[in-house]
Formats: C-alpha cells, structure tokens, sequence
C-alpha cells in the first residue's frame, strides 16, 4: 500500500475506535403531552421563527439533525423536501433545525432545493439543550423529531437514526389532523 492508502486506512481506523469509545447521545428529557420549550431562532428565510407563532394555528414539526452537508441530514432534509405535501395538506409547519450558522444552512438548503425553512441554534445552542438533545462535547444536536400539535403539546417524538424516516411524523401530523 502506498503511503496515502496507509493513513486512510489509519485514520478510518481511529475513527470507528472513537466511535465506539463514545457515550450514546443523549435521550431528551420531554414526553409526549410535555409542553413544548418555547423558542425563537434565525432562518433561512431572513426572519426570525418562533413556536409561539403557530400555537393555536398549526402542528409544527421540527426536524433536529447534528450537522449540514452530512449524509444522514442530507437523507433527512430531502425526504422532508420529498414529502412535504404529506405535511402541508395536514396543517403542519416542517422546520428543520441545526447548530449550524445560517449562511451555511442557506447553502445547504439551496443546495438540496428545500423550501421549508431551517432553524440555526448556533448562537447559544439553547433550544438543544431546552429540548434535551445536546451533545454537550460536541457542540451539536442529536437527531430528534419532535411533532408539536398546534395547542403547543408534544405529540410525537423520534430520536436518532430512526428519526431520519418521515414516516412516524407524517403519520403522527395525520392522526393529529383527524382529531
């Protein structure tokens, strides 16, 4: 092997060794039924998001992913972009949500064609942590879907690879719209 193939071979190694060495991303603390931690972020549609703002007019869905431009979030925010008129024609707001800054959530977007808007946590990374999915040494969200009924409460919530599928949040904006 040639000297780069060793130092690829090298550091993929290190990598899954790190890997496994790593504790488990954290659990969010909140139920279902839990009222949702309020917030307001920036997006990238130039204006500030808050929750409040839906609070007796739509579901909202907010889709926390760790990281733009990584493969799981790419699969993640495309099928939302794929599937969005499962959430539209329900009353539901997508929102996808990062620890990434704004400009690189533009490009991301821009990049993968989506129209929803994506929520920057990158200033204090509060809305992480009030959600309970913080990876702490990190600096990033874990992957969680949390389905918030327009009353503010809780309905659903998916967390980790699992929550890369639509499916649960699209069923789960389904049941609330037959309510």
């Amino acid at each position: 092997m040639n000297t780069v193939t060793n130092a690829l071979v090298s550091l993929t190694a290190f990598a899954c060794l790190a890997a496994a060495q790593s504790p488990a991303p954290p659990k969010t603390h909140l139920k279902v039924g839990d009222q949702a931690p309020e917030f307001s972020l920036p997006s990238t549609t130039g204006k500030p998001v808050s929750l409040s703002e839906f609070k007796g007019k739509k579901n909202v869905v907010l889709a926390f992913f760790p990281a733009a431009f990584t493969g799981g979030c790419t699969k993640e925010m495309q099928a939302y972009q794929l599937g969005l008129d499962k959430f539209e024609t329900v009353d539901t707001q997508v929102f996808g949500v990062s620890t990434d800054n704004t400009p690189s959530q533009r490009r991301f977007a821009e990049d993968l064609k989506v129209v929803f808007p994506i929520l920057s946590d990158f200033a204090t990374r509060q809305v992480s942590k009030d959600y309970g999915i913080l990876i702490a040494d990190r600096w990033i969200a874990n992957r969680a879907t949390i389905v918030n009924e327009n009353s503010g409460r809780i309905q659903h919530i998916e967390e980790g690879s699992a929550a890369i599928d639509i499916t649960g949040a699209a069923t789960a904006c389904s049941r609330l719209a037959k309510k």
